[in-house]
């Protein structure tokens, strides 16, 4: 997988098989507990009668409640991925407007608690919220500076990222996209190279070597910005592909912030690249 989100996950991964049991194969899902229709079993791991102590102990444990039972579903995700991205637009819309300046914290806040997000093994909705808020701190702040550059340019720019979305999510639901082993070692791949060309760039830049755009100025990097495109866009068809996967598998519904975050992270870099690009051309335009 792509996306740091499902890519560390073993949840959103493919379900693992266990030992062979009494002539059946018994599968798990991937959060440790037996798959729906499993007969329980006792703590030795073979089915059978429990003792009294073990009976004692499941009738005295508390009962399970709705959250601990339903199991994650599209609309879940839907939801939570539609309240996170008004959150994000209502932030950028107030920063863009009064602070802009305020872009460079919300960079540094939405990093740190990106890693921390990315690499929890139970999703925490309150810091995929602070989360949230750091980005659209952050993308108000930079959709002002580029907005500068190239006037108009957050309107195309998130234009651009609604129709790929929408391309990637009908390339994904007609099946003329499969995603394959080969599939996400070819972007996996492709992504290690380009985040490795987007770091040496940003150095270059930042240290003074290079000016504007660096390495991505003039026709070269209006081609490196439609590679970049590309590859977010792949990264949405894994992502979906992730997302079936959990809801095929009955992962537990509080997962739904996590599929959520990691379309939310996607997203938000797939409408910094069309950004990006769109300034870069306006400046190659005037030129």
């Amino acid at each position: 997988m792509s996306n740091p989100v499902f890519s560390n996950s073993s949840i959103f991964g493919e379900p693992k098989r266990t030992g062979t049991q009494r002539g059946n194969t018994a599968t798990q899902n991937p959060y440790g507990t037996p798959a729906y229709g499993t007969p329980p079993q006792n703590p030795t791991g073979q089915y059978g009668a429990m003792d009294a102590a073990q009976l004692d102990a499941m009738y005295s444990a508390p009962a399970a409640t709705t959250a601990d039972t339903r199991r994650m579903t599209y609309d879940d995700v839907i939801i939570k991925t539609g309240g996170l991205l008004a959150l994000l637009v209502v932030i950028a819309a107030a920063t863009f407007t009064l602070a802009p300046q305020l872009w460079i914290i919300g960079m540094i806040g939405g990093l740190v608690l990106g890693l921390v997000n990315a690499f929890k093994k139970n999703p925490s909705p309150f810091l995929i919220i602070a989360y949230t808020v750091f980005e659209g701190v952050f993308v108000g702040g930079i959709s002002f500076v580029y907005n500068t550059i190239a006037e108009g340019a957050v309107t195309q720019a998130v234009i651009g990222t609604v129709v790929t979305f929408a391309g990637a999510l009908f390339l994904f639901r007609s099946g003329k996209v499969r995603v394959t082993p080969k599939f996400t070692r070819w972007l996996m791949i492709a992504l290690v190279g380009y985040a490795a060309f987007a770091m040496i760039n940003l150095v270059l830049t930042w240290t003074g070597v290079l000016e504007g755009f660096g390495m991505r100025s003039g026709p070269l990097g209006i081609i490196i910005g439609l590679v970049a495109i590309g590859l977010a866009a792949a990264s949405l068809i894994v992502d979906f592909d992730s997302i079936q996967r959990g809801v095929r598998q009955g992962i537990p519904a509080k997962f739904a912030w996590a599929a959520a975050f990691g379309l939310l992270v996607t997203l938000i870099w797939l409408y910094l690249e069309f950004l990006r690009l769109i300034a870069i051309f306006s400046s190659f335009s005037n030129d």
